[in-house]
């Protein structure tokens, strides 16, 4: 059973002050004029994609529905809130009450997305869904960032395994969504147990350098851990030289060791020297896995290299130079009154600086060639045009307050597979260029 069936194994602490102050403020305005009921539709979107990238990856969807099933005001909460003067009284005893009520569509977690693209759709009353704005962008931003990194060097790796293991370049519990994100893009594994314990993400790992140095030859190292581990065992052989280090290894493993790890050095070199080396002691089987501050383009230049498998970490859970996906969280639409029949009428931003907006309730769809490539991110507002009725990216998350899309990790995963599989094949270029598939946009002609 995969933990992401049942949401989060462990307990969750309320989300609800992952939040900006002016989210609150913005409430007690409302509350007071008369406007925080209003029927409201909020809409998460990149206005760009990060220079060089050709497609981005939605991820962090999962953590969003957690996070607003615990969005809850509790006692020691409003007790902050109140000790601070942050707000009201009035505006205190709605929030006690908070629960959100409103609908959520997205698009699939693990599906591409475009600038422009409504990645996620938020409506319901004003009041209770400004709340969500600064929690829900924090995680699509960062999961997000994390899982087009991870789909770039996955992309670059080809079939070759790739393992997560930057929790000590991040936060401690950004590296469990980092780890999450890489899974999603095609990582296979993750050295870091709270992401496998959460999220059942498969775990690796055997040592550091500071084990060989813990003893006095590099000899009694190997025959520690190989007879801790068993000669299937990675160890590790760029302490101190290299080939002497390999020639320990099958020495003290025999030819059945089952890896060496390198994390210094030329890797395209000694990879090769490695696997000579390897091949000429009888140790045909054995690995090589290669780590040492590796993006997609250091993998994409170790492709014609004797190398079975990377380890990455700095620049997967830094975005690869790319921290964040630039999500924000617009208000499209909403009623002419506080009528719960009140028309929608589309607002938009107008001002310049490149920040302005698009108004009006959006659906999105994925036009595809006569080769069933895509070929444009259409979004509209107002009916969808028939011949991309049957392509329609956006489904529906939580109904009423109520989570009803929530998914295994391994699905995401091949869901993202499958997205990135039906880009032209330029999506997959390393070097700089546009968006591979264009936005197109159709508007109503009459209303929202």
């Amino acid at each position: 059973m995969n933990t992401a069936d049942l949401g989060l194994p462990v307990d969750v602490p309320s989300t609800a002050l992952f939040t900006d102050q002016y989210e609150l403020t913005m409430l007690q305005a409302a509350l007071k004029a008369g406007t925080a009921e209003r029927r409201s539709v909020f809409e998460v979107f990149t206005r760009r994609l990060p220079e060089g990238r050709r497609y981005g990856v939605v991820a962090g969807t999962g953590r969003v529905l957690d996070a607003v099933e615990n969005f809850r005001f509790d006692a020691g909460v409003l007790g902050f809130l109140r000790e601070r003067g942050i707000v009201d009284e009035p505006t205190l005893e709605w929030l006690a009450g908070y629960r959100f009520g409103g609908d959520v569509w997205g698009y699939p977690e693990g599906e591409v997305y475009f600038p422009g693209s409504p990645i996620m759709r938020v409506e319901g009353s004003f009041a209770e869904c400004v709340l969500l704005e600064t929690v829900i962008l924090s995680i699509l931003n960062h999961d997000s960032a994390i899982a087009a990194a991870a789909s770039r060097m996955s992309s670059a790796a080809g079939v070759r395994p790739l393992i997560e293991m930057g929790a000590r370049r991040t936060h401690e519990l950004a590296a469990v969504a980092a780890s999450r994100a890489a899974y999603l893009g095609g990582f296979s594994s993750t050295s870091d147990l709270a992401a496998g314990f959460r999220y059942n993400i498969p775990t690796v790992g055997t040592s550091a350098h500071a084990f060989t140095l813990l003893h006095d030859h590099e000899r009694d190292a190997f025959r520690a851990q190989v007879d801790s581990l068993g000669r299937g065992t990675t160890l590790l052989v760029d302490t101190y030289d290299v080939a002497e280090a390999v020639r320990l290894a099958v020495e003290v493993a025999g030819t059945e060791l089952g890896a060496v790890r390198i994390d210094s050095g030329d890797l395209l070199l000694v990879a090769h020297r490695v696997r000579q080396q390897l091949d000429e002691l009888g140790a045909t089987h054995t690995k090589i896995i290669v780590t040492s501050d590796l993006d997609e383009y250091a993998i994409a230049s170790l492709a014609a290299a004797p190398v079975d498998a990377y380890g990455v970490g700095t620049q997967l859970v830094t975005g690869s130079g790319h921290p964040t996906a630039s999500m924000v969280y617009k208000l499209v639409a909403r009623a002419e009154s506080d009528d719960p029949k009140a028309p929608l009428v589309p607002v938009a931003k107008k001002s310049s600086g490149g920040k302005t907006s698009i108004g009006g309730r959006k659906w999105a769809a994925r036009r595809l060639d006569a080769d069933g490539v895509a070929e444009a991110e259409v979004v509209g507002t107002g009916p969808v045009p028939a011949e991309v009725a049957d392509r329609q990216l956006l489904v529906q998350l939580i109904k009423g307050g109520d989570v009803i899309a929530r998914e295994p990790l391994d699905v995401v995963r091949d869901r993202h597979t499958a997205a990135r599989a039906g880009l032209p094949l330029s999506a997959t270029q390393l070097s700089r260029g546009e968006p591979v598939i264009p936005t197109e946009y159709v508007q109503a002609r009459s209303g929202s």
